[in-house]
């Protein structure tokens, strides 16, 4: 495999390089002296602002793209190897290429503290939630979020200590590349089935990842893991759960309340022990435990209960995480990047606690695959809405094989009382929200494609 000299820059050229982690890596890799060129389908402020600190940026992807001064060619798992003229170009070539998760795994070594947050669900949140305690207590870390945070003004953040702190994604076993002295596990459940055989297969690749740890490494889990003995079995470092109204947990929440806008509150608990109470500016029982997990690596950090305190209280969400856009016609607009089951009921029962008179749910499915695969739970999610609309499924890296349509949600809704529409243009869709949406309702878009166009184009209308 080939191995980078982080201190020995070279040319590496990004394919996709607009994406969101992509272009995280190029910003750091840029700040280390590195030359940097890749290739995005469009222009976009992630890539208007590589362009600014240097980048080359090619926006077809070609094989005249690969030239002979380019050292290495990194790339996505979502590539297809059999057409992407730039891979291969880059084959014939003989220039060496390297998966993304690849390169984030070898720049880990570079860190004494690496931290990496994995989970089906909340992994966005809790890494910006960590983040902003993180540079609370003036660690100056180096931050790749999966998301836009307005506190590094991006999803980069490069740092000069040896804080570094990331995402970990299980899709095609991408973080069983990374190298973490401390590692965060917030759920697993069934998703990427398009990968993943079953729920058994997804489980052995956490444990595997549980187990890239050191010797003196530390590993967070939620308490509500099934089976944990099976995920640390032969597991050298330390580890520790968080959980609610559990005292058989080390990291525990008591004494939820929330706010008039439903931002919660509770009681932190350490080994049984009261410590303090924490005050989030988020919504939802779903984020209280993102905090507590956030709160036990900052435990293991030495890190103050003060910078604990007010980095959590800093925290207003990251950016399509229960965003508050704005209101039309005297009713608020909120958008949220919730395209599974769980995430959906977590969003949605966290609208309980904020207020409004009516719900209305925009859900636009993403990828065929999931959508087929959880349709009942979908169905039942949704549910929680007063009002539902469901827009075409967002294909993403999939083809539609006809097999699954946004109709058969629907379908599956008839068995629940609620409201619920098909409707395929988003246009449509904003003449019907505007004719039928009350004086303080409260609307959510929800999806992981481009359905926040909605609530933004109801808001400038």
């Amino acid at each position: 495999m080939y191995q980078i000299d982080f201190n020995q820059p070279i040319h590496i050229h990004f394919m996709g390089i607009g994406g969101i982690s992509m272009s995280g890596l190029a910003e750091i890799l840029l700040k280390e002296g590195f030359t940097i060129s890749g290739s995005d389908i469009h222009s976009s402020p992630i890539t208007d602002r590589l362009e600014a600190k240097g980048a080359k940026i090619f926006f077809q992807q070609t094989a005249d793209n690969i030239t002979s001064d380019i050292d290495l060619v990194v790339y996505t798992a979502a590539i297809n190897f059999e057409t992407n003229e730039e891979y291969k170009a880059a084959i014939s070539k003989g220039i060496p290429v390297m998966k993304r998760a690849t390169l984030l795994g070898q720049l880990m070594h570079n860190y004494q503290n690496a931290i990496a947050v994995s989970g089906t669900h909340g992994k966005t949140t809790t890494t910006s939630m960590l983040s902003h305690i993180l540079l609370a207590g003036d660690t100056d870390p180096t931050i790749s979020v999966g998301g836009i945070l307005d506190a590094i003004g991006g999803n980069i953040r490069v740092g000069h200590s040896d804080m570094f702190i990331t995402e970990a994604c299980e899709y095609t076993n991408s973080f069983l590349e990374f190298f973490p002295k401390i590692s965060i596990i917030l759920n697993i459940e069934e998703d990427h089935m398009d990968f993943f055989k079953d729920i058994d297969d997804i489980r052995h690749s956490f444990r595997e990842f549980a187990h890239k740890l050191p010797d003196y490494g530390y590993l967070v889990l939620n308490g509500q893991i099934d089976n944990i003995p099976y995920i640390v079995e032969g597991l050298s470092a330390e580890y520790a759960t968080f959980g609610i109204d559990n005292d058989t947990d080390t990291f525990t929440a008591k004494n939820i309340t929330y706010d008039a806008f439903g931002h919660a509150g509770f009681d932190y608990y350490k080994k049984g022990q009261y410590i303090d109470h924490i005050q989030l500016n988020v919504n939802g029982e779903h984020n209280v435990r993102n905090a507590l997990a956030a709160i036990a690596v900052a435990d293991r950090l030495n890190l103050s209960m003060d910078a604990v305190k007010k980095g959590l209280l800093s925290f207003s969400g990251a950016k399509r995480r229960f965003e508050l856009k704005g209101t039309c016609n005297d009713f608020t607009i909120v958008d949220d990047y919730a395209h599974h089951p769980t995430e959906i009921k977590a969003t949605l029962n966290a609208c309980k606690n904020y207020p409004h008179e009516e719900l209305w749910c925009i859900f636009q499915p993403h990828t065929y695959t999931r959508t087929h695969a959880f349709l009942d739970e979908f169905a039942e999610a949704l549910s929680l809405s007063d009002h539902v609309i469901i827009t075409d499924i967002y294909a993403a890296r999939e083809k539609d094989t006809g097999l699954v349509s946004s109709k058969d949600i629907v379908d599956k809704m008839a068995a629940y009382d609620v409201d619920v529409h098909y409707i395929k243009d988003f246009e449509d869709i904003e003449k019907f929200i505007l004719k039928n949406c009350k004086k303080n309702d409260l609307l959510i878009t929800m999806g992981a494609g481009n359905v926040d166009s909605i609530g933004d184009s109801l808001i400038n209308k």
